[in-house]
């Protein structure tokens, strides 16, 4: 598939999505990134540990966020879109839900929307990242956990998207799919889907793993948000022996290091 000027294989690779997070309150590095010279530098730092594609983010998803407008998030993401484009050469990404955010992203540049309700949050999403002819990432997310199935009813919600997407005019080439770690799910949820990624894969669309820093890591391990990195890289290990195609982290050098490895042996 091709995002902004760069073809990404469909399988048999796995690329590394690194986090940027110009927000006061991310639940890992919030405050951080939030000035526009900062933000630029830990681009520059994650472009020379090996990430592929810039994800940016302007609103907290964390659990218990405070949801901000769209003028404040507008406000957030632009510039930094704006800058990375002026002076990287790598696609980037945004990571909203909001129809008006979305539209302002792709405006200043965005290559992928990044949404965490796989379009049915707001269905102008969907519209303006076929207009553009944008790339897209479709998380699994619902507004309650009331499974009666957990593996078949999300994999029933994920293929709504995919059909939310095909209705809007998203070709397929530009869809890929995310599990959503983190969301709409207990701890064995998290684990039973992390495990059974491959059923995911199986739709026939790139998937990306999401796990860095991760509750389901720091609920596992009984470990606070700065020492998951180890966690982190188990679960990349196994998203990418299950096929996943993107790993999103915010420890780029180390998921570049650990993904050289294990493709080495994977291929011997």
């Amino acid at each position: 598939m091709k995002i902004g000027n760069r073809k990404f294989e469909k399988s048999g690779k796995c690329y590394i999505m690194g986090i940027l997070n110009v927000t006061p309150d991310s639940f890992s590095d919030g405050g951080k990134w939030d000035k526009v010279d900062v933000a630029l530098r830990h681009v520059e730092e994650m472009v020379r540990d090996g990430a592929d594609i810039i994800d940016v983010g302007g609103e907290s998803t964390r659990p218990g966020h405070t949801v901000i407008s769209d003028e404040e998030e507008i406000s957030r993401v632009v510039p930094v879109i704006e800058k990375i484009k002026a002076n990287f050469d790598i696609p980037v990404s945004v990571d909203t839900y909001k129809g008006n955010v979305c539209e302002a992203a792709l405006m200043a540049g965005a290559d992928l929307v990044n949404d965490i309700w796989g379009f049915k949050h707001d269905r102008r999403v969907a519209e303006l990242t076929a207009k553009y002819g944008a790339a897209c990432c479709l998380m699994h997310n619902r507004k309650n956990t009331d499974y009666s199935d957990f593996m078949t009813d999300f994999m029933a919600d994920m293929r709504e998207c995919v059909d939310i997407a095909r209705a809007a005019g998203v070709a397929d080439d530009k869809i890929i799919l995310d599990p959503g770690v983190g969301f709409a799910k207990n701890l064995e949820q998290n684990l039973q889907v992390t495990n059974h990624v491959d059923e995911l894969i199986k739709l026939g669309f790139p998937v990306l793993l999401g796990t860095s820093r991760k509750s389901m890591i720091g609920l596992t391990l009984d470990l606070p948000v700065d020492q998951r990195v180890e966690g982190t890289l188990a679960t990349t290990v196994i998203g990418m022996m299950r096929g996943c195609s993107f790993v999103r982290v915010h420890d780029v050098k180390e998921n570049k290091r650990i993904i050289e490895m294990s493709e080495a042996v994977l291929t011997s």
